[in-house]
């Protein structure tokens, strides 16, 4: 699909969040196409996991809209942009330890099974036995499926604390897909990888994306960044200072000076 006829699945304007006197994104543009892999890179404190926080619901934005898929983003709470499709990892892992894998990416379906107290409550007076347990079922199918997906089925009775670190950051992927995302945001996946757990990596971001998923990128090895991205948003210092694909960035001079350094020039 040529460039231009890509609809955006999200569509940042103005985008601004401080901290007392301190901009940590300072009117953001930023517009992210669908099916495509966008990175957002920058410095240590340039304002990317609070990009991710504004998205998610965590933190209110103070100035700015997010839309996404045509639609404004006016429901601040997390839950609701769960719902809505938007799903995100975390560059430090955060899994139930003494859950299984299988529990674990379980555990993501549930906002659609049961996406209220009430209707969790409902379900557990009203309906009978023999539909909860055929719902749990095509949770655990559909969870057996994402687990397929990602390499991870022949450990679905594994305690998520016992594996390898690499298979760690899949499972957190799988259980934010469990949630049936359009858009995926992913923060620094690579981080902790050695370089075979990253090029495995590199396959597996591509192999969701080919499922229809929209991924926003964070991270800091520009190796993966600059070889899987279809674009790329620099910031520095809350405010962007370049966006292109790969090749641009890569040659734009205010984004050597401020992040890659003269090394990273083509």
């Amino acid at each position: 699909m040529p460039e231009a006829a890509r609809p955006l699945c999200l569509d940042i304007k103005g985008l601004t969040k401080r901290f007392g006197g301190f901009y940590a994104l300072n009117g953001l543009d930023m517009a992210v196409a669908t099916n495509h892999i966008h990175a957002l890179i920058g410095p240590n404190g340039a304002g990317k996991t609070t990009f991710f926080n504004l998205i998610t619901g965590v933190l209110p934005a103070d100035d700015g809209t997010i839309t996404f898929e045509d639609r404004t983003l006016d429901d601040a709470r997390p839950s609701r942009r769960t719902l809505r499709g938007i799903a995100r990892t975390f560059q430090n892992i955060r899994l139930f330890p003494h859950l299984t894998v299988l529990e674990t990416v379980m555990i993501g379906e549930h906002c659609r099974a049961y996406p209220s107290v009430w209707r969790a409550l409902g379900a557990a007076v009203l309906r009978r036995p023999f539909a909860q347990v055929g719902a749990e079922r095509r949770m655990r199918d559909n969870a057996m499926e994402l687990l397929g997906f990602l390499g991870l089925a022949g450990q679905h009775d594994e305690k998520a604390s016992n594996l390898p670190y690499g298979d760690q950051r899949k499972l957190e992927m799988a259980r934010a897909l469990a949630t049936q995302p359009r858009l995926l945001l992913l923060d620094e996946p690579a981080a902790g990888l050695n370089p075979h757990e990253t090029e495995e990596l590199d396959a597996v971001i591509t192999r969701i994306r080919d499922r229809g998923v929209t991924i926003v990128l964070v991270e800091h090895d520009m190796n993966l960044v600059m070889g899987i991205s279809d674009r790329v948003t620099v910031l520095n210092f809350g405010t962007r200072i370049a966006d292109g694909t790969p090749a641009q960035i890569q040659a734009d001079p205010a984004v050597i000076e401020a992040y890659l350094g003269e090394d990273a020039a083509p």
